[in-house]
């Protein structure tokens, strides 16, 4: 799903470099960076942010500025919160920029679509399961990181495909019929490897995850 400078008109490059700056400082001029004056959280952060960038080097392309790779935007959300993940997959993506994988050109727009999207997808998937469903560890194993992860691939997905469609990229036949089939296909692989990783920090390393609340979902329980 990144897209190259080439494949859209410059003025929707510009208006997602502003569009991006300003989530961006939003982001991280409320972001809880005290949280990271402790040494072992700020390596916990760093350490995943290190880890998500191989993962983004392994892709299945499908045309030009559509292709599938991990995103591990839920996981970020769900481990830091929305504005620290902001944060941390900005650094994710500009690493894919210095190995290659995107320019600097599309950075601001692949950013907003492959990180602030998905992020503010899992944000409101977190919010709404503390609002309308039981605290319960399963149900946040399930619908907030697996359901989340699921949809915020969707999101994903659907942004990149109203990008490029509007753009002028490609035809709504085309991708129609060239990425919708794909779609669930692409939300299993993010949905299951940030269930498990999740399901596995909240069991053994709880202290990691700060959307998880020991009192709301396990105390008394």
């Amino acid at each position: 799903m990144s897209i190259p400078y080439s494949l859209l008109p410059h003025l929707w490059y510009w208006i997602a470099a502003v569009v991006y700056a300003l989530v961006l400082f939003a982001a991280a001029y409320r972001a809880p960076w005290r949280t990271l004056k402790d040494e072992s959280h700020l390596h916990v952060f760093l350490g995943t942010c290190v880890l998500l960038m191989p993962l983004w080097l392994i892709k299945t392309p499908i045309l030009p500025g559509l292709e599938y790779h991990y995103l591990g935007a839920t996981l970020m959300t769900l481990m830091f919160g929305w504005r620290l993940a902001i944060v941390g997959m900005s650094v994710v993506l500009a690493a894919a920029v210095l190995n290659g994988n995107l320019d600097w050109a599309g950075y601001p727009l692949n950013t907003l679509i492959l990180g602030g999207v998905p992020v503010a997808v899992s944000h409101a998937v977190l919010r709404a399961v503390e609002r309308w469903l039981p605290p319960n560890y399963f149900i946040y194993v399930f619908a907030a990181a697996y359901g989340g992860a699921a949809l915020a691939v969707l999101g994903a997905v659907l942004a990149a495909v109203a990008v490029l469609w509007l753009g002028g990229a490609y035809s709504f036949a085309q991708l129609a019929d060239k990425y919708f089939p794909l779609v669930v296909l692409l939300m299993v692989p993010e949905a299951f490897i940030t269930g498990i990783v999740i399901a596995l920090l909240v069991a053994f390393r709880p202290q990691w995850v700060s959307t998880f609340d020991d009192n709301r979902y396990l105390k008394g329980r």
